[in-house]
Order: C-alpha cells, then structure tokens, then sequence
C-alpha cells in the first residue's frame, strides 16, 4: 500500500516517529502540502494522512487508487464525506487523543488570570520587586478559584476532564449539557443561568450551526463584568468582535483563547488588540504526550483498515 502524509510537521516536527506505518506499505511524509499540490502528491496513493489539506470531491476524483483517508485530528470536515462513501473511501479520524492536555491548557490560562503569572515574572525581570520597600508586591489583585463557579458549555472528554480538575480546585461546576445522570458536583444548568452565574465559563461544545457564535453581545450582556472567558474549542464559537468591544469596554474581566475563527489569524483580528486578552496559537492539543497518542492511534486505525476492520470510521 502506497502511504502519503501530506502536512505531517505540526504532528511530528522531529520529535515523534512515522515508523510505526511501514508494516502496511511504503510512506511518504510531506510537511506541508499546498493545495495546487495536493494531487501531483496524491495521485498514486491508497491511503491518505491529512491534519489540514483539505481533500474535495474533485481533486479526490483524480486519485484512482486511493481507498483510505486518516485525519490526524479529531475534526474531518477537510474531507468531503459524501464523496468518500460514494467512492467506498473510509474515512477516519483520532477521537480523544488530547483530552488530559487540553483540560491542562484551560487551567494554564485561568490560573494565569487569576495570579496574573506572567505579568508579575516580567516586572520582577525589570527590577521591580528588587526596588520594592516590602517583602512582596502586587499590582493586579490575587485571585483565589476555591469557591468560584466555572460554566461548562458541553460535557464530552474534555469537558468532563476539566470539570475533574475544577472540582479539585475545590470549585462550583454548572454545565450546559445534553447528559441525564451527572457525577456528584456538577449541576446541569440554562444556558442563561449559566452565563449569568458562571465566574468562569469554558467553551467544550462542536460548533454547528447552532453554536457558532455562541459567544455574542446578547450572550455577553448576560455575564459578569467580572466574568472570565475562556475558549480551547472552536474559533467560530465567538463572535471575535463582540468579544474584543465587551473586553475594551470592561464588560468582563478576562477572555482566554487557544483557537481563531481564522487560522494564523488575519492581522486586523480584533482580539490581538484587545484588553486583557490572552492568546495561544492552537497549541492545548500539542504536549508530546499527546502528539503520540495521536500518533499511536493513527497507526490503530490504518492497521484495522487494512485488516478488513476499520474503526474510528466517520463515513459509514
């Protein structure tokens, strides 16, 4: 079987191995792939590896031996489905690789707000604290989490797995979600109770067409002004310029986000201007512990394909 990873690097920059694919066939790792390469590179492939290249119908149609598509990600709308399964493509993807690494970047980011880590490092860098009349200082408040209420928007693995570490924080967790028996601590709640009484509220939902934009004026206006936003989902999940106007206008306290509507982010993108406004580059996915986890799996899958077996199929 003939292997090609078309945009491999963000999964292995150099520090992971792609051996584990040789016993299915021969494999071919690009690190990156351009879309008016992407059937020159393709065209001779039985199974295809994709994070980002976006594989259509049409250039799908030119690829007369391809059987097998594995995403690298657990989101596959790169792939046209539909097509696909007309063609009996099997299409997989990698479900939970990242649950334990994500729920860890929310709580990097929340408790960056509240101790304010970064900021008080920089001013002890420029003396700061060396030319400070007291054995300490501050000049943002100290935020304690015991006690607070942190609203989660949906309550899959990662969703799940923050509420665990929320609750350790000795933290109140209300969640919008669909599930019926919940474990002890977390209570179900409104949407509009939960933004009203969340001192935190954490993004964990798909985006559909239901949740775009989730994050809105409307939504907002409901919030504490003290309220702490934080977003390891889906870009799209926020309307980006409400967001940046209710943070420039104190109308809540703090906005956390690992994921853009675009991606890298256009330069006029309002939330790299915004106050208080603290952005990573899609990297809650990216510890190595789950680069490998990914990896491993994404071996599983072509393996079971080959097999007559698949699994982790989303197209059938």
């Amino acid at each position: 079987m003939k292997i090609v990873v078309l945009d491999g690097y963000c999964l292995n920059p150099g520090d992971l191995d792609w051996s584990g694919f040789e016993p299915m066939g021969s494999i071919t790792v690009y690190d990156r792939t351009p879309a008016a390469l992407t059937i020159e590179r393709s065209k001779d492939a039985a199974a295809l590896l994709t994070n980002k290249t976006v594989l259509t119908a049409e250039n799908m149609s030119q690829m007369p031996n391809l059987k097998y598509v594995g995403v690298l990600a657990t989101g596959y709308n790169v792939v046209d489905l539909q097509y696909a399964a007309s063609r009996g493509i099997v299409v997989t993807n990698i479900p939970a690789y990242s649950t334990a690494s994500v729920a860890q970047m929310v709580f990097a980011h929340i408790l960056n707000i509240a101790n304010s880590v970064e900021h008080h490092s920089q001013l002890v860098r420029g003396g700061a604290w060396s030319g400070s009349i007291d054995f300490c200082f501050w000049d943002r408040p100290q935020v304690e989490l015991a006690g607070k209420t942190i609203g989660l928007v949906g309550l899959g693995n990662t969703g799940m797995a923050t509420a665990r570490i929320a609750l350790a924080f000795g933290m109140k967790v209300i969640a919008v979600t669909s599930k019926k028996n919940l474990p002890e601590g977390i209570k179900s709640v409104s949407y509009s109770d939960l933004w009203q009484q969340s001192d935190i509220v954490s993004l964990h939902c798909p985006l559909s067409a239901d949740t775009r934009n989730l994050v809105n004026t409307s939504t907002i206006a409901q919030m504490k002004p003290s309220a702490i936003l934080i977003n390891t989902g889906r870009g799209p999940l926020i309307d980006e310029q409400a967001l940046a106007d209710a943070l420039n206008g104190g109308r809540i306290a703090a906005a956390a986000v690992d994921v853009l509507s675009t991606e890298p982010p256009t330069a006029d993108n309002p939330l790299l201007t915004a106050r208080n406004c603290f952005i990573t580059p899609h990297i809650a996915w990216a510890t190595r512990e789950a680069r490998q986890r990914l990896m491993d799996i994404a071996v599983g899958n072509l393996k079971a394909f080959a097999e007559g077996k698949p699994v982790n199929v989303v197209n059938g």
